[in-house]
């Protein structure tokens, strides 16, 4: 059986990353287009970007960015803190950093550098040129690496009072994360330019809280898998059994609430979150999808996207659907019945060669 998504054009890759001398005149166009062309302050440049630092801990608070373009370059040895969201961010020849980023609605680039460790939420992800980078990352499409060595990804996992909204408004669903999905534009014959961290990384080894004595120490973060924005899935990993379940909850004001006690409440009991998605479907392809159940869910696909998540382990469909019956009675959803057919349910609705639709 085919699935239900259709092919989503592919995400034209930014052809020239910005730069500080263009950003005084992109973000002031932006600012004209969100102010109904309203002739406004120059832009200053430098508000939007870090260059030349050395041996310190730099950044913007919530607020300071607000959706422009941001470049960083030619840093060395810097923690580095961009809590808000952006269009988009460019990042050149930096060694030695540690880097959070905020939402980015477009891409995230990495040009030239070395020794980067980061946490990153973007559209896309693309490295040129760079050695030596650990990612935590969440990337709305497979991210990209070329020309690049010795990368390591792990799924983000990171929370600070305003990212959800940040989120919003870089219009990325935390449900569509392709982290572990790793394109390479260059492979080696002899060894894989990239792997995937231990499912066990901990993000502080990595990537460390702001210093006591600096600015951000404010800003109330928190890495802990059980508070992240993005739940903390498996990924491409080998899975640990052949029983996996496709749960599926329907638009609604409360679906991602639902979403994130379905996922608590599984994983509690030891079970695995392989992958989530939340995408549009389209009345035709309801039955291909729920089969025998297409009658009865047509009629709710007509008010928003769903929300599908794949969860694995022995006794893993009994144990969904009793989390079905005793947490959301009152709440229409989709559950493999079977663990015979099970695995099916989630090939026709993750591993389709257009399962791309997403939000």
């Amino acid at each position: 059986m085919g699935c239900f998504f259709s092919k989503r054009k592919t995400l034209e890759l930014e052809q020239m990353p910005a730069t500080a001398e263009s950003l005084d005149r992109g973000n002031a166009e932006k600012n004209k287009q969100q102010n109904g062309g309203d002739t406004l302050e120059k832009v200053d440049p430098k508000d939007y970007t870090l260059t030349g630092m050395k041996d310190g801990t730099i950044g913007r608070f919530p607020g300071k960015v607000n959706g422009q373009q941001f470049v960083i370059q030619n840093c060395e040895n810097c923690n580095i803190y961009i809590f808000d969201h952006s269009a988009s961010i460019n990042i050149e020849e930096c060694v030695n950093c540690r880097i959070v980023l905020g939402p980015v609605k477009g891409c995230v680039s990495f040009h030239g550098c070395q020794d980067i460790k980061c946490v990153v939420a973007c559209q896309q992800f693309r490295a040129q040129d760079c050695k030596k980078m650990d990612v935590f990352i969440y990337c709305a499409t497979q991210p990209i690496i070329e020309s690049s060595t010795g990368f390591r990804f792990g799924c983000y996992q990171y929370y600070y009072p305003e990212l959800a909204f940040h989120f919003k408004d870089a219009e990325l669903s935390i449900f569509n994360n392709n982290w572990s999905n790793v394109q390479d534009l260059t492979p080696a014959s002899s060894e894989a330019n990239w792997s995937l961290l231990s499912e066990d990384a901990v993000l502080l080894d990595y990537v460390p809280m702001p210093d006591s004595d600096s600015e951000f120490k404010s800003v109330r973060i928190l890495t802990d898998v059980s508070r992240s924005i993005v739940p903390m899935t498996h990924g491409l990993r080998q899975k640990n059994n052949e029983e996996s379940c496709l749960f599926v909850f329907f638009s609604g004001d409360y679906s991602t609430a639902n979403a994130r006690k379905l996922i608590d409440e599984a994983t509690g009991k030891g079970f695995a979150l392989i992958q989530t998605k939340e995408v549009s479907m389209r009345p035709e392809d309801v039955s291909r999808v729920f089969q025998s159940n297409a009658e009865d869910l047509t009629e709710l696909i007509a008010k928003g996207p769903v929300v599908a998540l794949e969860l694995n382990g022995d006794g893993v469909v009994e144990a969904c659907r009793c989390i079905a019956e005793d947490v959301f009675s009152e709440t229409k959803v989709f559950v493999s019945e079977n663990k015979d057919s099970s695995s099916k349910d989630v090939d026709n609705f993750f591993n389709s060669e257009d399962k791309e639709r997403a939000l």
